[in-house]
């Protein structure tokens, strides 16, 4: 049986989630980090490759407790002050327009790539830089040998894209695309074009997990979430779903809990929640273990 693993977007905050979650099921007995085939999206594409590049599942939170325990450096003062915060209402108007079918979401996906242009962010160099740590030591064009393939956007046309080992680029890269947030972090230069997070075009994007027998769902914004952008994402997801249960999939889907969804709280950009994060993520992939291992042992 073909197993494949599909890990949804999420921010720094979801890193730590699904690292705990994922760490909690292999602790109890259930190792996601077997799947023959993992994709991620922006968040999801980060763990999915620590995974894919041979990380063990049930190590994964072990970073992350590492850095909450570690003690924080005073700020250091500069003339310039602080960035301001950037406001990201234009970005959540227009995800929830390209989910709402009002115009083609291709089209809507290119004004989101021209707002990410746009935007005063941190230099591209530096960005890619701070993947350094868990991606050290890998050669530029390097690309995990398992199964994995994570998505992006390009910023001037809106296409979709699906980063796989064919698409002859380095994974760091990739991973740095799907995570790239527009108005927070800059679009990726990949093969002469930029691109932006693979959330502007769903939040698992798990219909690209098409042709497996077995198919685990792992979702960070679910559950207790209301609202019209909640809404569509429901919609979206539940499409991608049948998707994959017209194809011959059984699908298997993990959403926050409310311990979880509360650790988390409703800024996934808040690094000052990953400890708590990644904590409830643990203490739910313990209590899940027995009914997903029901489906993948």
């Amino acid at each position: 049986m073909s197993k494949a693993l599909v890990l949804g977007g999420g921010g720094p905050v979801g890193i730590a989630w699904e690292s705990g979650l994922i760490a909690g099921l292999a602790q109890a007995g259930v190792d996601l980090g077997v799947a023959d085939f993992i994709l991620g999206t922006s968040a999801g594409s980060f763990v999915g490759a620590r995974l894919a590049l041979g990380d063990p599942a049930g190590d994964l939170a072990a970073p992350i407790l590492a850095e909450a325990d570690r003690p924080r450096p005073a700020p250091v003062k500069t003339d310039t002050g602080p960035r301001a915060a950037p406001d990201m209402t234009p970005l959540m108007k227009m995800m929830q327009e390209a989910r709402s079918g009002a115009r083609p979401a291709e089209s809507v996906r290119a004004d989101i790539g021209a707002f990410a242009l746009a935007a005063e962010t941190v230099d591209e160099a530096a960005f890619i830089a701070s993947f350094g740590r868990s991606f050290a030591g890998l050669a530029e064009d390097a690309w995990p040998e398992r199964g994995f393939a994570c998505t992006a956007v390009d910023a001037l046309t809106g296409a979709f894209q699906l980063w796989t080992s064919e698409s002859g680029v380095g994974v760091t890269r990739a991973v740095a695309s799907s995570c790239s947030v527009p108005g927070v972090y800059p679009p990726v230069t990949l093969k002469g074009r930029r691109y932006i997070d693979g959330g502007m075009r769903s939040s698992l994007n798990a219909d690209m997990a098409k042709g497996h027998d077995l198919v685990v769902l792992v979702q960070v914004r679910g559950g207790a979430s209301a609202g019209p952008a909640a809404e569509a994402m429901a919609r979206q997801l539940d499409e991608e779903i049948a998707a994959l249960n017209a194809s011959g999939a059984q699908v298997v889907l993990i959403s926050p809990d409310a311990g979880s969804a509360g650790a988390m709280g409703v800024n996934l950009m808040n690094f000052a929640r990953r400890p708590d994060a990644v904590r409830a993520g643990l203490e739910q992939g313990r209590a899940e273990a027995a009914r997903i291992a029901t489906v993948w042992n």
